[in-house]
This record gives C-alpha cells, structure tokens and sequence, in this order.
C-alpha cells in the first residue's frame, strides 16, 4: 500500500471498528437496562412476531381468567339461592305432610297461609336470581377464557337455558298446589279405583272449565297399557295430561276419583269406549275441594233492563250491573272475572255449558238491589229490594295436601337437576381456570426466551465492548499519528 497523506486508510478502519464497537457496547448497554433482548423490530423481526403472539395470548387468557371468576361468582350466587329454595320445599313438604294426616285437627287454613307466603317467596328469589321466564333462563351463560385455537374453544359455555332451568313456583309445578282443601268427587260415579279387578282399560274424555283459561280444556284418557285393577296407574296417566292445567287427579279415600286445583273449575265425564275411571255421564259442577261456590247462577236472557247486584267478601265489595251488554253465559263470566278476580271470586261455566257458578276460597255474600225486567240474575225470579244469597264453605280434608305432597317431591327432583348442572358449571370453569393458568405461565416462558435478555451473557458482552472500544481509540490514535511520519521524509 502507498504510503499517503490524502487517505489515511489505517484511520478509516479503526473509525468503522469504533462505530461498530460503540453500536455493540449501546445495544448491550440497552438490553442490560431494559431487560429485553428485542427493543426494536430490527434486533429480531421474525422472534418480535411469535414474541408478539404469546405476549396477546397471555393478555387474553389473564382477562379470561378474571371472566371465569366472575362466571364462578355469579354460579354462587344462583347455587345459594337453590340452597335457600330448597330449605323452602322442605318447609312446604313439612306442611303438605301435617296437611295430609286425618288426625290433623287444626285450620288447615292457616297451613296453607304459610305455605302460599312460602310459593310467593320461592317467586321472588327465583326471580332474584334471575332463573324465571325473561331472566337468565332464556339464554346460556358464556364465558370468554381465550387459549384456544378458534372462538368456540376459547369459550366456556354453561346452558342454563329453558323451562327446564326456571325455579319458580309455576315453573316447578306448585303454583296451583295447597294443603287446605280437598279433592272434588265427580257426581253420580261409581267406579272404584282400588277395586283389584277394576278394567281401566278403556277410553274417557274430560271436559274443564278452568278460571282463567280462555276456553274449554279436553282431556282424553286412553288407559291402553294400565293393567287390570291398576287404579293408581290409571290415574298416573290421566295426571301427565291435567297437571299442565293446575289440576291434579287422585284416588279419593273413597277410592273414587277426584280433582284438586288451586284455581276454580268444573269438570264433566264421558266414557267413550269400555271401561274407565267414571261411570258415563258422571259430572262435578265445581272445584268444592278448594272453592266455597254459589250454584244456582243462571245466564242472562231477554234482559231489557238493568239489574244492579252487589257481591261482598273479606277482600271488599263490587258493585255489578247486568244489562244486554251481558245477557248471555259467555258475557256474563268474562263481566264478572273481570269485576270480581280482584277479590278472589271466579266465574266458572258450569259442566252443562248453559249456566255458571262464582267460586271463592272464602265466604261471600250476593245482594240483589235493583230487579230487572226480563230475564233471571241470580237463580230466583227478579224481585225488588234486596236478596242476600251466602256461599258454603269449603270442605277442609288432606286430599289437596296428598297432591301438593306428589308435586313437591318431583319439585326437589327438578331443583336437584337445575342444582347439578349450576354445580357443573362452577367446576368446569374451575377446571378453564387451571388450564388458562398453566397456558399463562407457559406462554409467558415461551415469550421470555424469545424476547428476554441473557443478563449473564450480555455482561460479559458489555466488558467486551468496553476492552474493545478502548482498543478502537487507542487505535484510531496511533493511525492518525501515521502521516506525521511524511514530515520526516521531507526533512531530508
């Protein structure tokens, strides 16, 4: 190489040799303070991106996991109120079983009080953990986790959807049930259920004119499959039909059949083919088991003028007025529930569709004030003045509290299947958690290998970027000495 003072090559190579010492000692210097082998897109691009991946993996899954306590949190606030609603059931089975025994001697009223506060609380926390129609019921419960390799496995889905996750009073059959009144007998039948030679083989329709029901309810038994003398079987099928209605049948202790309720209805009987569970024809005009009743109230005919009544209990008094507005059956009983259901009395078409009786769970009164011209109000031809007509009292016996006693066994059977799929979805969200956790620690591993900095192996790097940066200077100092040695040659 030429010997020149234009180009001081040996200067410019240890000029290089110092900028990329002191690129080498910044960058060791950055990943000694920061802690990260990658601070910039440039030190690793393609580690920076699977580096990047696991970082939002675990950001999703550490979210996740504070979703699936919340989930466990709200599970255990539905699991205590089942808890609380189950203690009620027990409650109501110890009612309905003091109910049932004939050697009860008190007011089965007061009972019954008891337990219908008991179906009206069971509504309420229902309701206050959102397992009714219209709450939670209607959806499923799902928990984003994160962790999986598509949207359906990083979700955790708990299905508290359907009638069949609602615990309410009518969601778990016992919103018509009591234990103060009796079963109703159907008229003129004959058939004993518990005759071991009985054939309840053959076919029977039932027709229901329930309170509240816009029209009539037919039931058609078919006892095809119930085996000679099977009166218990009998009545078991004729129950998987009634029982959506509020209605339950059961062997009466006269070994006759009979109808309980919690609501006002009358019943008609007709067999159609063989034998069955009632003679032919065999009718029950009202719910006597459960309603005090007034017979005798015919539809409205030929009414010309109006006709003012007034209707009294314990709940408060009404003042009706019949005119042709309402002179036949059907406009009579929708006038009247609309008055009168606020009071707890309750129009029902009678079994003979022509006539209607009121019904009430208590004593009432019926004053005729004002007679009209044409037709007949209550029972008796019109009069002026006033004409008080008072209902008897129901018959208080354990019949109703039998079937009140069927409805919550089979309650605690579905509170016992909604309780074990809420304890279902407490562990799988436990199990969720664990496996997010050890998926946390794994990504943050992975994530620390790729992007961490070795402490160990970038001190030992620091120290060399040091030597050799001195040497750079030390260098670079004696190479721009080097053309001085020109000034020697021209000397001479």
């Amino acid at each position: 190489m030429a010997f020149s003072i234009q180009t001081n090559v040996s200067s410019l190579i240890a000029q290089e040799n110092l900028r990329v010492n002191q690129d080498f000692q910044s960058k060791t210097i950055q990943r000694l303070t920061s802690g990260f082998r990658i601070n910039a897109s440039g030190d690793d691009a393609a580690g920076l991106a699977i580096a990047n991946k696991f970082r939002s993996d675990t950001a999703e899954l550490t979210q996740g996991v504070r979703n699936a306590n919340d989930g466990i949190s709200q599970l255990q606030i539905i699991d205590g109120g089942l808890n609380n609603i189950t203690k009620m059931l027990d409650r109501l089975k110890t009612l309905a079983t003091q109910s049932a025994s004939t050697t009860f001697t008190g007011d089965r009223n007061t009972l019954n009080n008891e337990y219908q506060t008991l179906l009206g609380e069971i509504d309420r926390q229902a309701a206050n953990i959102n397992l009714v129609a219209g709450g939670m019921a209607n959806t499923t419960m799902t928990v984003h986790i994160g962790g999986g390799s598509n949207q359906t496995n990083a979700k955790v889905t708990i299905d508290l959807s359907g009638t069949a996750n609602q615990v309410d009073s009518a969601a778990l059959k016992l919103k018509t049930t009591n234990v103060a009144a009796s079963g109703t007998g159907l008229t003129g039948n004959s058939v004993l259920l518990t005759n071991a030679a009985g054939n309840f083989q053959g076919t029977e329709t039932f027709t229901f004119h329930i309170a509240g029901q816009s029209s009539d309810i037919t039931i058609n038994y078919d006892g095809t499959g119930v085996a000679i003398g099977d009166g218990a079987a009998a009545v078991s099928k004729l129950n998987a039909q009634t029982s959506k209605y509020g209605i339950t049948a059961s062997i009466g202790s006269d070994g006759k059949l009979q109808f309980s309720s919690g609501v006002a209805f009358s019943v008609s009987a007709t067999v159609t083919a063989g034998t069955a569970l009632t003679t032919t024809g065999s009718t029950a005009d009202y719910n006597a088991g459960m309603y005090a009743y007034k017979g005798g109230v015919l539809g409205i005919t030929d009414q010309t003028a109006a006709e003012e009544v007034t209707i009294t209990n314990a709940n408060g008094s009404v003042d009706l007025t019949f005119d042709q507005s309402n002179d036949d059956v059907t406009n009579a009983i929708n006038y009247l529930n609309d008055k009168l259901n606020s009071i707890g009395i309750y129009a029902v078409k009678n079994s003979d569709a022509s006539s209607y009786t009121l019904q009430s769970a208590s004593t009432f009164t019926i004053n005729k004030t004002q007679a009209a011209t044409g037709g007949t109000v209550i029972g008796a031809a019109n009069t002026t003045g006033a004409v008080a007509l008072t209902n008897a009292a129901p018959t208080s016996t354990g019949a109703a509290a039998d079937a009140a006693l069927a409805a919550i066994t089979d309650a605690i059977k579905q509170l016992g299947l909604v309780q074990g799929r809420v304890g279902t979805g407490q562990n799988q969200l436990s199990y969720a958690i664990n496996l997010a956790q050890s998926q946390i620690s794994n990504f943050s591993a992975a994530e620390s290998r790729i992007r961490d900095a070795d402490v160990a192996a970038e001190a030992a790097n620091l120290t060399k970027a040091q030597v050799l940066q001195q040497a750079s200077i030390a260098a670079m100092a004696q190479a721009n000495s080097a053309p001085q040695a020109v000034l020697a040659l021209l000397r001479g």
